[in-house]
């Protein structure tokens, strides 16, 4: 991967780290639940704690006090449903909605959890940006909304995926298509039905290997796009 710059700070070796972390803690997780399929990882969570770090250093260097951005306990009131706990929320002193960051990941089990994976994205941009149109976060610009997929890239999810089509055809999009495919499909199609202001999918093979699987879903864009919207609100925070 190339290095991963904005407003000339390097931020590749945080990004390193972070998908370090990830498989260290997926492991450990795995390991102390004395289970050997992903379950064990899966229902742990804190894996992305790494990108947690690295959007909160991102809007430090931005300028934005490091007491505005929540990290624990990130309930946000939804409209089809009473609140949602997000990842990562930037909260101006005013009490306006800065930012709010949703982090998933998949590594093995990809026939079993894509939809889900697929179902809570769309789920979560909808329910926000309908309790923002219905006057649930009044008296303010729209916030900075982003989400941020970890997939594994192995045999499995670069397998071609079998199409289920009984009684219609599905978009042409997904034929030949293996996972790594639908989920670079997912998200470029949550920027385009602008679900949100920006989607990052890193694919990873080990601790030391990662990528992106399209410049417009890129880590990079990704960091220059939060990073551009905090400079833009900074006076909120005077």
């Amino acid at each position: 991967m190339n290095k991963i710059t904005v407003n000339k700070i390097d931020y590749t070796g945080i990004v390193s780290k972070a998908v370090k972390f990830f498989w260290n803690t997926k492991k450990r997780q795995q390991k102390d639940s004395g289970d050997s399929s992903n379950r064990g990882a899966v229902v742990g969570g804190k894996q992305m704690d790494g990108f947690v770090n690295l959007l909160k250093k991102v809007a430090i260097d931005t300028g934005i006090p490091a007491d505005n951005i929540i990290t624990d306990k990130n309930y946000l009131p939804g409209y089809f449903r009473s609140s949602k706990d997000w990842d990562m929320l930037i909260i101006a002193p005013s009490g306006k909605l800065i930012a709010a960051v949703e982090l998933k990941s998949q590594v093995g089990s990809y026939g079993n959890n894509f939809n889900n994976r697929t179902e809570e994205a769309i789920g979560s941009a909808v329910d926000l940006w309908t309790a923002f149109r219905e006057g649930q976060f009044p008296g303010q610009q729209a916030p900075w909304v982003g989400w941020l997929m970890v997939v594994g890239r192995d045999s499995a999810s670069e397998r071609t995926v079998r199409n289920y089509e009984p009684y219609f055809p599905v978009r042409p999009e997904f034929e030949g298509a293996n996972y790594l495919d639908r989920y670079r499909i997912l998200c470029q199609k949550l920027i385009l039905e602008r679900h949100y202001t920006a989607v990052a999918l890193i694919w990873t093979s080990d601790e030391k290997t990662y990528g992106n699987l399209a410049d417009d879903i890129s880590i990079q864009r990704y960091i220059s796009s939060f990073a551009s919207y905090l400079n833009g609100v900074k006076d909120e925070f005077k």
